[in-house]
């Protein structure tokens, strides 16, 4: 058998650590320097050894170094976990990262705010490229859509029929984003609007909507300073930022502020196992301190505070609003180029793509809730 060379770029083929990573990924029906779109092309050493010992965190970080590529990042994600190909390498380096997630309360009231500096406060025009007419930042509803605006605004009509709004409600959204759900609800349903933010780049987005004359009103807040009192109250794509040792105390304060006979839709991004940590390179380069529940997490927390109304999982049409964004941001890209540079634009592309390939893999789901705080009689029925 004849040995094999060093390529020309300086990793060797021959090390236990190359043959090792080749063995598993033939699992998933990938190829290092293979000619496929989801096959991985290493343009430098000591990726492998850095994706063994640092887990997704050194993949990603090489891959914004430009040390690797794949054409199809969301194939090449749906194929590692469909193969649940993690589960056999159990990074060296991040047994602190790990420690850390379970011990610590690492979305206090004061962490809260890290998240909107960092990741939502990027920049308006940014955020108004990549997304839908209405801006909104969370899965759209593909069930009869043919475009990104269809499935959005179907999701938030969705959302206003399950919490079957009257008008002359009030409604408190915790999290509002750029108020898309609360414009759509008081222009359709006709109820008045109480949004809480973290994000000051999306609370002065919010006043061009207060200037059109919509009854919405943006709370520069975080969630656990809210004790007024509302008929509905929605939770779209908010919960991910709560922390485990903060979801008892989250639904504390939705039980507070919902009225008696009101009702509360939690939409969220969730897990299939509770006792697994946040992706170390999400948690430090997209979302820091976020962490997705798992479901009996969420029934926990709302143990003796809420009925569960109504569960509606629809995470498969998050890949697809995932490569909408991903196709809104790669037509846009040009436009921001100068400002966000290459290093940013792998970054970009990693977190859409990969994200893409864990829903369509049913790694992760998105969970529509509708609870209410003693139980609609005659029971609640189903709309979708």
């Amino acid at each position: 058998m004849p040995m094999l060379e060093k390529s020309p770029i300086g990793f060797d083929e021959a090390s236990p650590s190359h043959r090792f990573v080749a063995e598993l990924l033939a699992q998933a029906d990938i190829r290092l320097d293979g000619h496929r779109p989801w096959d991985i092309q290493l343009h430098a050493p000591g990726v492998i050894d850095s994706a063994l010992s640092r887990g997704n965190l050194g993949l990603g970080e090489s891959y914004m170094k430009g040390e690797w590529d794949a054409e199809r990042l969301d194939e090449l994600f749906y194929r590692l976990m469909r193969a649940r190909l993690g589960q056999r390498i159990k990074p060296t380096q991040l047994a602190y990262h790990s420690l850390r997630s379970r011990l610590l309360n690492r979305q206090t009231a004061k962490r809260a705010w890290e998240v909107g500096q960092k990741h939502y406060d990027l920049g308006n025009d940014f955020y108004a490229a990549m997304l839908d007419q209405r801006m909104t930042y969370t899965c759209g509803y593909w069930k009869n859509a043919q475009n990104l605006d269809e499935a959005q605004e179907a999701k938030l009509d969705l959302v206003c029929r399950k919490l079957q709004l009257k008008p002359g409600m009030r409604v408190l959204d915790i999290g509002c984003g750029w108020g898309s759900f609360m414009a759509y609800a008081a222009e359709h349903y006709g109820v008045e609007c109480v949004g809480l933010t973290i994000s000051k780049e999306q609370a002065e987005f919010g006043q061009r909507l207060i200037k059109k004359g919509l009854p919405v009103e943006f709370r520069l807040q975080d969630y656990r300073n809210e004790s007024e009192q509302f008929d509905r109250i929605v939770s779209i794509g908010m919960f991910e930022h709560v922390g485990h040792k903060n979801y008892r105390e989250y639904m504390n304060v939705a039980n507070r502020c919902l009225k008696d006979d009101g009702l509360f839709l939690l939409h969220t991004i969730g897990k299939n196992i509770a006792n697994t940590v946040t992706d170390p390179w999400i948690d430090k380069y997209i979302f820091p301190n976020g962490e997705l529940p798992a479901l009996g997490q969420i029934m926990d927390a709302a143990e003796a505070l809420f009925v569960i109304e109504d569960l509606h999982n629809f995470g498969a049409d998050y890949d697809r609003t995932l490569m909408a964004w991903h196709n809104n941001f790669e037509k846009h890209w040009p436009t921001f180029a100068s400002q966000y540079g290459e290093r940013f634009y792998r970054m970009w592309r990693y977190y859409l793509l990969s994200c893409a390939g864990a829903f369509r893999a049913r790694e992760i789901h998105l969970w529509q809730l509708v609870m209410s705080k003693q139980g609609v009689l005659g029971g609640y029925t189903r709309v979708s």
